[in-house]
């Protein structure tokens, strides 16, 4: 088991100076948490509604998160990794290109977690730097990993600083995951609601970009654009219910989604993987690609 406190843990001989460097720094751990509360809010915030009970009412004898949910206890951790370090670095120019989430086992209803993150890998692709980093969220009181995130952003305009241009084989959290040549195996169609980024943010990203317009018009947006981990967890929810629990899911953002449009998610199983790709109705628009998620086999699911 990798070490988060080795300043070495994540090294690779192919990174600059300036990435060896920056992967030495050792972040706090951030704690993070939650009750039932939290895991309804971000529930409502993915989509869920008054009617599916075991996602919105506590009292519910099946009530539980809705795996994405594994999203929400990261994100103060992730976000806090420095990304000052690179050359001509801009928070604006900053792009959440990817993301891998894997969950170790049923999610607990509250609970008090810690989550420690780091910088797992630096490529340089000239015009602009793509890092990834790795959080493990684990239970405060016994140390058992309950979530690994693994966030790729692209900073436009930062690269240049030497390095490698190519990533190494993650497994599920670099899958190339291609659609197959034949017709979707199954198709769900939702339709976001115009407040659905104003009720998402409050599960913890606070970014304006997805609440004020001139923020957004800064970005290069008409209007306020949905969060790319709500349009996940949305879609996510459409994967779930019509094949069951999953034990990872990895997304790659293509595309916006504004509040107010319908998301179709086209999926299809091959094997224990469902491969599905999100699409914007409206526009007939990609929103996320290169997505799939690991299905739960018959003799883990007989443990949860």
């Amino acid at each position: 088991m990798v070490s988060f406190k080795d300043p070495n843990a994540f090294s690779d001989p192919e990174d600059s100076t300036l990435v060896a460097e920056a992967k030495k720094h050792v972040e706090q751990p951030v704690e993070f948490n939650y009750t039932e509360r939290d895991v309804i809010l971000y529930n409502l915030g993915v989509g869920a509604t008054e009617q599916e009970l075991q996602w919105t009412f506590e009292g519910h004898e099946g009530f539980g998160a809705l795996p994405t949910f594994g999203v929400i206890p990261q994100f103060p951790s992730s976000t806090g990794v420095p990304f000052d370090w690179l050359p001509n670095y801009n928070p604006a120019k900053l792009l959440h290109g990817e993301q891998y989430l894997k969950i170790n086992g049923p999610i607990p209803e509250r609970g008090s977690l810690i989550n420690e993150a780091r910088i797992l890998e630096v490529l340089d692709k000239g015009k602009a730097a793509a890092v990834t980093t790795i959080v493990e969220t684990r239970d405060k009181h016994t140390g058992e990993l309950i979530f690994e995130n693994q966030s790729t952003v692209f900073i436009r305009g930062a690269g240049g600083f030497g390095g490698k241009r190519a990533g190494k084989d993650r497994g599920p959290a670099t899958a190339a995951n291609v659609t197959p040549k034949r017709n979707p195996d199954a198709v769900v169609e939702e339709k976001t609601c115009p407040t659905q980024a104003a009720l998402y943010r409050l599960s913890g990203d606070w970014n304006p970009l997805h609440i004020q317009p001139e923020f957004a018009a800064i970005g290069g947006f008409d209007r306020p654009i949905l969060h790319g981990l709500c349009s996940m967890g949305i879609s996510a929810k459409h994967v779930l219910k019509t094949y069951g629990p999953y034990k990872d899911i990895k997304v790659r953002f293509a595309g916006v989604v504004y509040p107010g449009e319908t998301i179709v998610t086209e999926m299809w199983k091959e094997g224990s993987k469902v491969i599905f790709r999100v699409k914007v109705k409206e526009r007939d628009a990609i929103a996320l690609t290169a997505a799939a998620v690991t299905l739960v086999d018959e003799a883990a699911k007989a443990k949860l």
